[in-house]
C-alpha cells in the first residue's frame, strides 16, 4: 500500500463504497513570534474550512505528551491518543487519510503514530489541503465512535541510546535544516549541532516546489546518495520528532523502512553529558 494519496484518488475514495476517515492535523512549529503576532491556531484554521467530514486532531495535545526531559513532543499517552482516534471515528477496519495545511509534518506525525500502533491502512494526502480542489465545509462533524485501540509495535521506535548506536552501525538521518545540523544556529534547543555520526538530510528536500513528494525513484536516489541502501538499518530524528516523521514517510514512499527517534534533538541536547558534533561532516 502506498503511504500517500493524491487529491484525485482521495476524491474517488470518498465517493466509493468504503470511504476513509479524514483527520485534519493542521499544525505549525511554535517559535518566537514577532511582537503582536498571534501563534498559529490549527483548530481555528480547521473551523474556517476543512475537507467534508474531516475531524480536527490536536498534535500538541493528542499526538504528543507534555514537553519535558523526553523532548518537546514526546510520545502521547496511549490512552489519550486512542481516545482521540476513536472520537474521530477511527476503526481498525476502515481506511484513514490524514492531511494538514501543506507542509506535511503534522499529517506525517499522525500517520506514523497510527502505523506504529497497529492501524493497517493509513495514508497522507500528498500536498495537503492546498492540493484539494473540491469543496470545503465549516460544520464540525460528530462521527460515530471508532474502535481503534493502539498497540505499539516492537520495532520502529528509537531512544537516545538506539539513535547513537544506529549512527555507528547504519544510517541516522538528521531531518532538520542544514544550518541547525552544522550548529550555526539553534533557535529552540539548548545547543546546536548534531548527533555524532548522523547525516544531514533536510526534510524540505523530500518535496518539490508544489509541496508534493518527489517520485519514489527520485526519493530512492536522494537517500541512496546519503548512504541508504535497501536492507540497511535507517533511523531519523529532527528537533522534536515531527518533521522526522515526514522523512520516515518519504523513505516509505521510496520503499525503505526506517525507525523514528521521537525525542530527537530536543531530548538529546537537553543532557549535557551527551556528545555533540558540529560542522558539515557527520563526525
Amino acid at each position: 500500500m502506498n503511504a500517500i494519496i493524491s487529491a484525485s484518488e482521495l476524491a474517488s475514495a470518498l465517493a466509493g463504497p468504503r470511504p476513509p476517515v479524514l483527520l485534519d492535523v493542521r499544525w505549525q512549529l511554535s517559535t518566537a513570534k514577532a511582537a503582536g503576532e498571534p501563534p498559529f491556531d490549527g483548530r481555528a484554521a480547521y473551523e474556517a474550512g476543512h475537507l467534508p467530514g474531516a475531524v480536527f486532531v490536536d498534535l500538541d495535545e493528542e499526538l504528543a505528551s507534555a514537553p519535558g526531559e523526553r523532548g518537546r513532543h514526546p510520545l502521547p499517552d496511549l490512552e489519550v491518543f486512542g481516545a482521540a482516534m476513536r472520537r474521530a471515528g477511527v476503526s481498525s477496519a476502515v481506511p484513514v487519510v490524514v492531511y494538514d495545511g501543506g507542509l506535511g509534518w503534522g499529517a506525517a506525525r499522525a500517520w506514523w503514530l497510527l502505523r506504529w500502533t497497529g492501524h493497517p491502512d493509513v495514508r497522507v494526502l500528498d500536498g495537503g489541503l492546498p492540493s484539494w480542489e473540491g469543496p470545503l465545509e465549516t460544520a464540525v462533524p460528530r462521527p460515530a465512535a471508532g474502535d481503534f485501540v493502539p498497540v505499539p509495535a516492537e520495532t520502529g521506535l528509537l531512544d537516545a541510546d538506539g539513535a547513537a548506536a544506529l549512527a555507528r552501525s547504519g544510517v541516522l538521518l538528521d531531518a532538520r535544516a542544514g544550518e541547525r545540523y552544522r550548529g550555526e544556529v539553534e533557535p529552540i534547543d539548548r545547543v546546536g549541532g548534531h548527533i555524532p555520526g548522523a547525516v544531514s538530510a533536510p526534510t524540505t528536500e523530500n518535496v518539490g516546489a508544489d509541496g508534493r513528494f518527489l517520485s519514489a525513484g527520485e526519493l530512492g536516489a536522494r537517500f541512496g546518495a546519503l548512504g541508504v541502501s535497501q536492507g540497511s538499518p535507517v533511523g531519523v530524528y529532527c528537533g522534536s520528532g515531527v518533521s522526522a516523521a515526514h522523512e520516515v514517510l518519504a523513505l516509505a514512499v521510496a520503499g525503505i523502512r526506517a525507525e523514528l527517534y521521537v525525542g530527537s534533538w530536543s531530548e538529546w541536547s537537553s543532557d549535557p553529558g551527551r556528545p555533540v558534533a558540529v560542522g558539515p561532516e557527520p563526525r
